[in-house]
């Protein structure tokens, strides 16, 4: 019991005063509801920039000669079909880890050379044994295939025919033009996996933010949100700016959850909701069912039936417009006094 207190509704609004004594609140100013104490997580946020982009960003070099056909940019490619041609021939995509590295014929050995007889397997060419050995069976997948590729029918493959990449690709940016003449290690295109993800440069002091694994909201140009979850958290911090405008940050990057709908905006700006803290199994109410007391810290009105009785609280955490709350008696299902919606 808190005597002789004046109380005001946080946020203003109503007010009312206790006498010494008294157990029941005088009518407030404005009309009263109710609200439930709860006990469960309670999940304080903050709001950070990133932006919505592409994963695996990675350039396509290799080549030499002059490009004769480029793909739109934001066109997909997948396995089989043209990145680009130069001096008239197309540059395959296949799927792989290992980047080709250096041309591939009989009596070749090596992961590179599993990696080109699995492709020709899926697109179809021969009944091929996959293993690390480059056979004259494997040529002869290879002229097949070059043969329906309008290629020399050599039965070796190099990186003017074949770019190894993960999996499908979407064309971010052509860097190099039809009729440009591009050399050995020119970057032509720069092109990303398929998957939409978020990245946010996060400021330094606030890394802790910033868990692996960790689910977080990300709210879309328009105003809709979708789920993600963190995949990686840099651990080299970046630094840009001079002066009062200096700023040091680490990279975050956000993996969305399968069948977001995100639209096909590529750099389009977000807002990424990130937990700062999480208090377990804690009672909590409504921020606006607190009272600012005269004498300092607050309190609830606990509302039983007809009558109204006010208790002084300890508040902690915040989080999803209520607050943690402590002492008074409080339990789990009490009724507080809030302002009527």
């Amino acid at each position: 019991m808190v005597a002789g207190a004046v109380v005001v509704l946080a946020g203003g609004g109503a007010a009312f005063g206790l006498s010494r004594g008294d157990e029941k609140a005088s009518a407030r100013v404005a009309p009263l509801g109710v609200a439930s104490v709860a006990r469960g997580d309670l999940v304080d946020t903050e709001k950070v920039d990133g932006t919505l982009t592409y994963e695996d960003e990675r350039g396509v070099a290799g080549l030499s000669g002059t490009v004769t056909g480029v793909p739109a940019e934001g066109a997909v490619v997948r396995r089989g079909k043209t990145l680009l041609k130069v001096d008239g021939k197309p540059v395959t995509l296949m799927y792989g880890g290992v980047p080709m590295y250096r041309a591939l014929g009989v009596g070749s050995e090596g992961a590179d050379v599993e990696e080109l007889e699995r492709n020709l397997v899926a697109l179809g060419y021969g009944e091929l044994t996959v293993d690390r050995e480059f056979t004259s069976a494997t040529a002869d997948a290879v002229k097949a295939w070059q043969d329906d590729r309008g290629l020399a029918e050599s039965g070796a493959v190099d990186a003017s025919q074949v770019v190894f990449m993960a999996g499908a690709v979407r064309v971010k940016e052509v860097k190099a033009a039809e009729g440009v003449r591009v050399a050995a290690g020119q970057v032509a295109l720069s092109v990303t996996g398929t998957r939409r993800m978020v990245r946010v440069d996060l400021d330094a002091d606030k890394q802790d933010l910033a868990v692996v694994g960790e689910r977080v909201t990300v709210e879309l140009p328009g105003g809709r949100s979708v789920r993600g979850r963190i995949s990686k958290v840099g651990s080299v911090a970046k630094q840009s700016g001079s002066g009062q405008d200096a700023k040091t940050t680490v990279e975050v990057d956000i993996g969305l959850d399968k069948g977001a709908k995100t639209g096909r905006l590529d750099e389009a700006p977000v807002s990424v909701e990130l937990e700062s803290q999480r208090r377990r199994g804690v009672l909590s109410v409504p921020v606006e069912a607190l009272l600012g007391l005269k004498e300092g810290g607050f309190g609830v009105e606990v509302v039983e039936g007809a009558a109204r009785r006010l208790v002084a609280v300890t508040t902690g955490a915040f989080g999803s417009g209520r607050v943690e709350v402590s002492g008074g008696g409080l339990r789990e299902g009490m009724k507080v006094g809030v302002p009527a919606t």
